[in-house]
């Protein structure tokens, strides 16, 4: 068995707070040199690797350029900054709730994604935190949807991330959710909700299957008016798009949801109109860290219920 070997540091500072791409070069491949490798795995198009090389922006551990005809060294790191494509400005802030030496508490905007994924890597909360608080390690302990606003909890130090991630995991952390849709007197609640959700890769929607639950959320009315609900949700479990399916699934689609009951079109990246009525209110938990322990509230209000005329247009 091969022994895993330590991952060395960067040796590329970020950059708009955005980490530089490391590859390791496989074993059990055979490659004449380091650009033939890269060549083949990146699919950058004609000539793009060797500008790369050419232009010393492909680093080894040491920091020194990879040379264009380097030999192929299993196991070696390299790293680089891609090219960014240019990402529509989500015209909202992120606000800083709270801060200390272990974690930073941010309230996140609808349309702003939480970590750097696909098409979005500079137009993210990570990426805009780190760049901002001048804190290069900065990582998230969990991630809210893109469409979903509200409180996201973020760690300082790397060796500490891993006792604040099991704070998730092991359901030792209260969340409470806030959410606006249709009101129907009909829909008895109070009610707790308990289904099998499955996620397939590349497949937007979430979709209920028979099955042992996997997912439980309970649903609690806060108020109505003009037809309208507002909602205190409680997730007991973290599926994806839990709380969307569950809402739907119980004749109350949140307002703005592009998904759930049925899938609409995709919208222009530029149109921050009628965002997903779904707001992450609050989180409650002791720091496992330090034993004290936390109450956070977003400031955050949902438009469909505190500018109900202005959300419609």
């Amino acid at each position: 068995m091969r022994r895993k070997t330590r991952i060395p540091p960067p040796p590329l500072p970020q950059r708009d707070g955005v980490d530089p791409v490391r590859v390791r070069l496989p074993f059990g491949q055979e490659w004449a040199t380091v650009r033939d490798h890269l060549v083949a795995r990146l699919a950058a198009g004609d000539g793009v690797v060797d500008g790369m090389l050419e232009a010393g922006r492909i680093v080894g551990a040491d920091g020194r350029p990879v040379a264009r005809d380097a030999v192929y060294e299993p196991g070696m790191y390299v790293w680089f900054h891609r090219e960014l494509r240019t990402e529509v400005r989500v015209p909202f802030p992120v606000e800083v709730v709270y801060r200390d030496e272990h974690i930073v508490v941010a309230d996140k905007p609808h349309f702003l994604a939480t970590t750097p994924r696909g098409s979005h890597v500079t137009e993210t909360a990570l990426a805009r935190l780190r760049h901002g608080l001048g804190i290069p390690a900065l990582s998230a302990a969990h991630r809210l949807d893109l469409l979903t606003a509200g409180l996201v909890l973020f760690t300082v130090r790397p060796e500490e991330r891993g006792a604040y991630q099991s704070l998730f995991r092991d359901r030792r952390i209260t969340k409470e959710y806030e959410a606006v849709a249709r009101h129907d007197p009909a829909v008895a609640l109070p009610r707790t909700v308990r289904s099998r959700i499955v996620k397939e890769r590349g497949v937007l929607a979430a979709r209920e299957v028979p099955g042992e639950p996997n997912a439980v959320s309970r649903i609690e009315l806060l108020g109505h008016h003009g037809g309208r609900g507002r909602y205190r949700l409680l997730p007991a479990t973290g599926q994806t798009h839990q709380l969307r399916v569950h809402m739907a699934a119980s004749g109350l689609p949140i307002l703005g949801d592009p998904l759930y009951p049925v899938v609409t079109g995709p919208r222009p990246a530029d149109d921050f109109r009628r965002p997903l009525q779904l707001l992450a209110r609050s989180l409650e938990f002791t720091d496992p860290v330090t034993g004290q322990d936390h109450r956070f509230v977003s400031g955050r209000e949902l438009e469909a219920w505190s500018a109900y005329e202005d959300w419609d247009r």
